[in-house]
């Protein structure tokens, strides 16, 4: 049977707010901090804390209770990953196109949440109590490329205030239809769901009360036959960014099957080939590790797939 443990002493700081001079106390975050408080596993003095903003004078003995960290409800599965880094804090995974990140309807299982339990097993503190890994930004299914996952809280909550100040620094490659003009640029459109289609995103007119800010830079890599090679990078992360903006200029990515069409002389190519998804992946991805504050950066290369297509394309037109 699982015991609880226990954390005492007593506040030395000057009069503060109950969750931050307990998350100096006791090295927990101050997330969870909050959540012991709401389950009522936090003793000051001898009352059962209540309230994560009460003020508090120097010299209260405390007493937090620890729950064991429970199972996550997602069942580990021995799924292949290519792991590019993995230290006790984070792990980077260059995710292949065709896994989903994160169970849900539809994909229950199968995912690299499933292959993340299985392959960290015994090495995850605890996202809040529970053994998970911690999915602080995802790409969709369809979407190669890297993705940084959490082990531990102090590292989740770390590399969300970076995804939430918009510090991370990304780069997407991409085969979009066409040529952009100009070669390179900006755009600089609001995004949110469309009224019209709940599971698709949209671009909203600049003073809509819905949807966020999002801006993408792009630039030519390589003029192709009746298509590009492109680079975007992201200054924001919204849901769908590359692709609903790129479709918003005329030039959405070759085999994209929510917001736009390949062009007639390039779907044969895609339909001999068997490529059926949007053509983008994640090449880049930097981040203050949240640890050790180590600037770090990773590149993958183009997979297998975008690249026979780029070849494909290539020899077409000569």
């Amino acid at each position: 049977m699982s015991t609880i443990e226990t954390i005492t002493g007593t506040l030395a700081s000057p009069a503060q707010r109950l969750d931050k001079a307990l998350a100096e106390a006791s090295g927990l975050s101050r997330e969870r901090i909050k959540a012991l408080i709401q389950q009522g596993a936090v003793i000051v003095g001898k009352t059962i804390a209540a309230n994560p903003s009460a003020k508090l004078q120097p010299g209260a003995h405390f007493t937090i209770a620890l729950p064991p960290t429970v199972a996550a409800e997602a069942r580990p599965q021995d799924i292949p990953l290519d792991v590019v880094y993995e230290d006790p804090h984070l792990i980077v995974i260059n995710k292949p196109a065709g896994l989903v990140v994160h169970p849900a309807a539809g994909n229950l299982d199968g995912t690299l949440v499933n292959a993340l339990l299985h392959h960290c097993r015994g090495q995850l503190s605890g996202i809040g109590g529970v053994a998970r890994p911690g999915i602080v930004h995802r790409i969709d299914k369809d979407t190669s490329g890297l993705l940084v996952v959490a082990k531990t809280t102090e590292a989740h909550e770390g590399l969300a205030r970076q995804f939430a100040d918009h510090s991370i620094a990304r780069t997407y490659q991409a085969v979009c239809g066409g040529h952009p003009m100009p070669p390179s640029g900006v755009i600089e459109k609001r995004l949110g769901r469309s009224e019209t289609n709940r599971k698709k995103m949209a671009v909203l007119h600049d003073k809509s009360p819905r949807g966020k800010h999002a801006v993408t830079h792009y630039s030519t890599l390589e003029k192709l036959f009746e298509s590009s090679l492109i680079e975007c990078r992201l200054e924001t992360g919204r849901t769908h960014q590359v692709r609903v903006h790129l479709a918003s200029i005329g030039h959405a990515l070759l085999g994209d099957q929510t917001y736009g069409s390949t062009p007639s002389k390039l779907r044969a190519i895609l339909k001999d080939l068997g490529f059926a998804r949007q053509a983008l992946h994640a090449a880049t991805l930097g981040f203050i590790h949240p640890a050790s504050g180590e600037k770090m950066e990773f590149h993958a290369e183009i997979p297998a797939d975008m690249r026979e297509l780029i070849d494909q394309i290539t020899r077409f037109n000569r």
